[in-house]
């Protein structure tokens, strides 16, 4: 069993922290979500390149490995892009609000991946959080291309997390995340080059701003985060690290509200609408913790 220490769940939160800034780092780069990602794919990848040769970690894999871990990459930066894309076309709190719906689309596409049967509770909690989700769509109809980015972004983050749970069965997080990364850039760049009118000068011209916040989010929102994660969960148990990871949309609302109280001022209806999905959210949890033990105890 894993030893934890109040250190330890510190960390953990302040990892959480981290997650939930992400999106606020979104909203204050100014450029569009395809080249905002693409830029911190490619940091990130820089990075983790430094990280790996520091560890001596073996990268090599077989073809095979290859083209999974690719398209691991082309999902997890169509996840971004559309992740970043959500909260250019509304606000940081209604994609936060939708993007917790993704607990649920993991919990039908896990039992695909994985041939189990679908729980009946997911179902419900699943209905539940799409009720959420048409209450802060008609509440904030002005923002129905984010929330539908959003869901989309939230599907598209399942997706990913139930296939790296298959890949961490054979490869370390550090050989996946490589390929990952790489594989998203030039998934990317081919998209720039066939369908984006290639890359100027225009593309390259960062303002000091956005480039500094782009390096803190391939720094320590991404590479930091990812490897830190990893260590977390040699100590902390994997369900306590699931559950707190659902506040990440509670720590990212309030940090929104705090920075940018105009933009991020929504409706009673749509907290309404939140307070639904995250409930939801974490009752879901706390069943399959629940359901756990009793097996655990038979």
């Amino acid at each position: 069993m894993p030893n934890a220490n109040l250190k330890d769940y510190f960390h953990l939160h302040i990892l959480v922290f981290i997650a939930g800034f992400t999106a606020i780092l979104g909203d204050l780069i100014t450029i569009t979500a395809i080249p905002l990602v693409w830029f911190r794919m490619l940091m990130a990848f820089i990075l983790l390149v430094g990280y790996a040769l520091f560890s001596k970690v073996k990268l090599k894999i077989s073809p095979k490995s290859l083209l999974r871990l690719s398209a691991g990459g082309v999902i997890i930066a169509l996840h971004w892009i559309t992740f970043f894309g959500a909260i250019h076309a509304s606000n940081v709190s209604t994609t936060l609000a939708v993007f917790s719906t993704g607990t649920f689309f993991a919990s039908i596409i896990e039992p695909i991946v994985y041939k189990r049967k679908i729980l009946w509770y997911e179902i419900f909690f699943g209905i539940l959080a799409i009720v959420g989700v048409c209450i802060i769509t008609q509440s904030e109809m002005r923002y129905l291309t984010g929330v539908i980015l959003g869901v989309l972004s939230a599907f598209l983050s399942s997706l990913f997390a139930v296939l790296n749970g298959s890949f961490l069965k054979k490869h370390s997080a550090t050989v996946i995340s490589f390929y990952e990364f790489i594989s998203g850039v030039l998934f990317i760049t081919i998209y720039i080059l066939c369908f984006g009118g290639g890359f100027s000068i225009e593309f390259f011209s960062l303002s000091t701003s956005d480039f500094w916040f782009l390096f803190i989010l391939a720094s320590v929102c991404t590479t930091y985060a990812f490897i830190a994660s990893v260590y977390i969960m040699k100590t902390v148990s994997p369900y306590t690290v699931v559950l707190t990871y659902n506040l990440e949309p509670v720590y990212g609302i309030i940090l929104a509200l705090i920075l940018f109280p105009e933009k991020e001022k929504m409706s009673p209806t749509f907290y309404y609408g939140a307070f639904v999905i995250i409930t939801v959210v974490l009752l879901n949890g706390l069943v399959k913790n629940s359901r756990k033990l009793k097996r655990s105890r038979a």
